[in-house]
């Protein structure tokens, strides 16, 4: 099948609200957060993506299957000067294993052209995996943003 980004739309935003919150749920595997009163985990600048016309969200189709998402906004983790942020990424369990999330980076990195930062959690190894594996080719510089998490930065709109 052929992976697609398509943009999250307003009308779309309790769908993605629903799939982040099943991310972030997945994420407390690396992360100490705690959930509301309601059951849910807080995501600070969830409402942005619906009223910052620099953050933007995107759902990830395999064909015609939703099988993912990605967040992007132009907020440097590092203080830096930079044009894209991979905030969010995630391609859902059921369809792990079959290369999705790589060409879904791949599709994103060759759509936005740029200066990039992709974090990941160290104690998430298939995260570490993939995206030291799908930015190699960019000769990333490695930076510690804490103790547990580190920062890819890259250019893709330059030959390397």
């Amino acid at each position: 099948m052929l992976m697609e980004l398509i943009e999250v739309r307003h009308e779309d935003r309790e769908l993605l609200y629903n799939l982040n919150q099943k991310y972030l749920y997945e994420m407390t595997n690396y992360y100490d957060d705690e959930l509301d009163a309601l059951g849910n985990l807080h995501y600070g600048h969830f409402d942005a993506y619906f009223t910052d016309p620099k953050r933007k969200a995107y759902f990830l189709y395999d064909g015609p299957t939703l099988s993912g998402f990605a967040m992007i906004h132009p907020y440097s983790d590092l203080g830096r000067e930079t044009d894209f942020v991979l905030a969010e990424f995630t391609v859902f369990p059921m369809y792990r294993r079959r290369r999705l999330a790589t060409d879904a980076a791949k599709l994103i990195f060759d759509r936005f052209k740029g200066r990039w930062e992709v974090k990941y959690n160290e104690k998430n190894s298939a995260a570490k995996n993939l995206w030291n594996r799908v930015t190699a080719g960019f000769d990333p510089v490695r930076e510690q943003l804490n103790e547990d998490e580190t920062v890819l930065i890259f250019r893709t709109d330059q030959e390397h």
